[in-house]
């Protein structure tokens, strides 16, 4: 009797095998773990952060809109207000130009800014509050100077409105730019609205 037992083992195993029950070889592992959610950082990236500095938002590309992230620039104690402007828009323009982070690019994020371009304070005859590129504005693309513009108006580099004025060179026009929501939903194609601006 024990040795037919002992026979009808095998055979029974084989068919809980064939019936699918082998419960210690059942797959635990339904695959990766779901994705980032697109344009959204679970948590503030310290890595783009410096540990002194003042706080600050910039607009990276995201999908097809515009998305802010926290950054940090670092400005003097005690500069004086105009200059403190200029540093923080070179601060900003920086920040801009940087490549994201691993976290920010996994979650889709990017920058058309490029690196190299400064920022000064007004030329001669200039609005005291003209800030002028290296780079003409028009000769941006259309991202980068959503980018730019949106993050200058939304920081201590904007006017009082909100506004921002741009221009090149010395000696090149200077221009009034807004950030509205339609740029930063569709900077592509919808431009900083803008209007000229004569010297002081």
């Amino acid at each position: 009797m024990n040795v037919r037992r002992l026979l009808a083992l095998p055979v029974l195993a084989a068919l809980l095998t064939g019936c699918g029950i082998r419960a210690t070889e059942v797959p635990t592992d339904f695959g990766a773990a779901p994705s980032r959610v697109p344009c959204s950082l679970t948590e503030p990236d310290i890595s783009t952060q410096s540990s002194r500095g003042v706080p600050v938002q910039v607009f990276l590309l995201c999908g097809s809109s515009l998305v802010t992230v926290d950054r940090t620039v670092r400005v003097p104690d005690g500069t004086a207000d105009a200059k403190r402007r200029v540093i923080v828009a070179q601060g900003l323009l920086d920040q801009l130009a940087e490549t994201p982070s691993v976290s920010e690019k996994e979650a889709g994020y990017t920058t058309d800014v490029r690196g190299g371009m400064t920022v000064s304070g007004p030329a001669p005859g200039d609005p005291e509050d003209a800030l002028r590129l290296s780079t003409t504005p028009s000769d941006l693309t259309s991202y980068a100077l959503a980018q730019i513009v949106c993050t200058f108006s939304d920081s201590a580099a904007a006017e009082g409105d909100g506004s921002v004025i741009l221009g090149g060179p010395a000696g090149k026009p200077l221009r009034r730019y807004e950030c509205t929501s339609e740029v930063r939903s569709r900077p592509g194609s919808a431009k900083p609205p803008s209007t000229e601006v004569s010297g002081s």
